[in-house]
C-alpha cells in the first residue's frame, strides 16, 4: 500500500475493487490487524469481524462448536451473549451433523459458511468480507448478501472486496478503486466500476509484451506474447458464428494447459474455457508455442467482451493477464434463429426450440 488514506463511518457501506495483486485484501488485513502497517496507521473504532480466507480465525483441530465459543471471546463477547446467538449461528450456516466435528475435516464450502455465520452473527460493529464468499454456492452467497444487507440496516459498517461488479454496484454506495497500492478513485460505485472497466479497456490496447501487470511464477519461462480473436475466414464475429481463439507464447514449457474467462460490460464472467478438462476432440501440436480454441456455435449476444487469460506449465502458474484482450460480437443468428438485440440485457444465447399454442 502507497499514499493510501480513506475515512469510513459508522453504518457504511464500502466496496473495494480492482485486480488481482492491486491490494485489497491487504486493506483489510491491515484493517483487520492480520497485518501490521511498515508505515501509516489505521484507526478502528469498534468491534470487527471479518471473513477474509478460508480458515482465518478458525483453529482446525477445535470442533466447528468449539470455534464459535473461541471467536466469540476473541470479540470479548459474554459466555452467555454467545449462547444466545449459537443456534442462530448453525442454522445460518448449516453445518448441525458437523458442529462437533474438527473443523479441518470440513469441506471448503463449509468452513466459509461457518466462518461467515460466526463473522455476522456475533454482532460485530464492523464487519469486513473478502472475495472468500465466492467458495460458497450461488444460494448460500445470496443469503450472505442478504445477511450483510441487514447488518447493514442495523447501523453497523460492511467493508467488501468483490469482482463482482454487480454485486458491488446493488450492495455498496461507496467504492474505492485500488491499484498497484494506491486508491486511484474513491467516491459513488456506479462512477467509480465505470472508471475501473474503462481502465481494463485502455488496459487490453497495450501490446501483451508490454505489459508490467503480468501474475505468474514462472513467466520468464513461458511468456503469452499474442491473442487473435476472429469469426469465419478471419471475419467478425457474430452470435451462433464459428470462433477461434488463438494464443500465442514465447518460450516453452511441457504439458502447457490455458484457461481463459470472458467477461461481459458489466465485469460479469459469462463462458469459462479450461484446455486441461479434455475432450475426445481436442488435438495436440508441438510444431510451434500456439494454442488454439476454436468454438462451432459462439453463444454471446452483441456487445462488447473481455478477456482474461492464464497459462498453467511444469506445475505453476506461467502466466496471467487480466483483460488480456477484447472483442465485439455482431448479432447473428443461431440455428435459424435471429439473436436477440443488444436490449435484452442478457449476454450468452442458447440454442432452443419452442411449441407454442395455435389459435383455432
Amino acid at each position: 500500500m502507497r499514499d493510501l488514506s480513506f475515512e469510513v463511518h459508522m453504518g457504511d457501506k464500502l466496496g473495494f475493487i480492482g485486480r488481482n495483486g492491486a491490494g485489497k485484501t491487504t486493506i483489510l488485513k491491515i484493517l483487520s490487524r492480520i497485518t501490521d502497517p511498515t508505515r501509516g496507521w489505521a484507526d478502528i473504532r469498534g468491534r470487527v469481524g471479518s471473513l477474509l480466507e478460508v480458515g482465518t480465525g478458525f483453529h482446525p483441530e477445535l470442533t466447528g462448536r468449539e470455534n464459535i465459543e473461541l471467536n466469540g471471546a476473541i470479540l470479548g463477547m459474554k459466555r452467555s451473549d454467545i449462547r444466545k446467538r449459537f443456534d442462530e449461528i448453525v442454522s445460518f450456516a448449516e453445518v448441525d451433523q458437523f458442529l462437533d466435528t474438527p473443523v479441518k475435516h470440513y469441506s471448503s464450502g463449509m468452513y466459509v459458511r461457518l466462518a461467515f455465520a460466526v463473522a455476522a452473527h456475533l454482532e460485530p460493529e464492523i464487519l469486513m468480507v473478502d472475495e472468500v464468499l465466492a467458495v460458497g454456492d450461488a444460494a448460500f452467497q445470496k443469503k450472505c448478501l442478504g445477511k450483510m444487507g441487514e447488518v447493514a440496516r442495523e447501523g453497523r459498517t460492511v467493508l467488501f472486496v468483490s469482482h463482482n461488479m454487480a454485486v458491488i454496484q446493488a450492495f455498496c454506495g461507496r467504492c474505492l478503486l485500488v491499484e498497484r497500492g494506491q486508491a486511484i478513485e474513491d467516491g459513488p460505485t456506479d462512477h467509480v466500476v465505470a472508471t475501473y472497466l474503462q481502465s481494463l479497456e485502455r488496459t487490453s490496447s497495450v501490446p501483451l509484451l508490454e505489459r508490467d501487470d503480468r501474475r505468474g511464477e514462472a513467466w520468464l519461462d513461458v511468456k503469452l506474447s499474442r491473442i487473435e480473436i476472429e469469426g469465419p475466414r478471419g471475419g467478425a464475429l457474430a452470435t451462433g458464428s464459428p470462433a477461434r481463439f488463438v494464443f500465442h507464447f514465447e518460450g516453452r514449457q511441457p504439458n502447457l494447459s490455458i484457461r481463459f474467462v470472458v467477461y461481459d460490460q458489466l465485469g460479469l464472467p459469462v463462458v469459462h474455457f479450461d484446455s486441461s478438462l479434455r475432450s475426445p476432440e481436442d488435438t495436440a501440436d508441438g510444431s510451434e508455442p500456439v494454442a488454439i480454441c476454436e468454438v462451432d456455435e459462439l453463444p454471446l449476444l452483441p456487445g462488447r467482451y473481455r478477456v482474461d487469460v492464464k497459462v498453467f506449465g511444469g506445475g505453476h502458474l506461467q502466466d496471467g493477464l487480466d483483460a488480456a484482450a477484447t472483442f465485439d460480437v455482431e448479432q447473428g443468428v443461431m440455428r435459424g434463429r435471429p439473436a436477440p438485440p443488444p436490449e435484452s440485457g442478457a449476454s450468452t444465447f442458447i440454442p432452443h426450440r419452442w411449441k407454442v399454442p395455435t389459435d383455432r
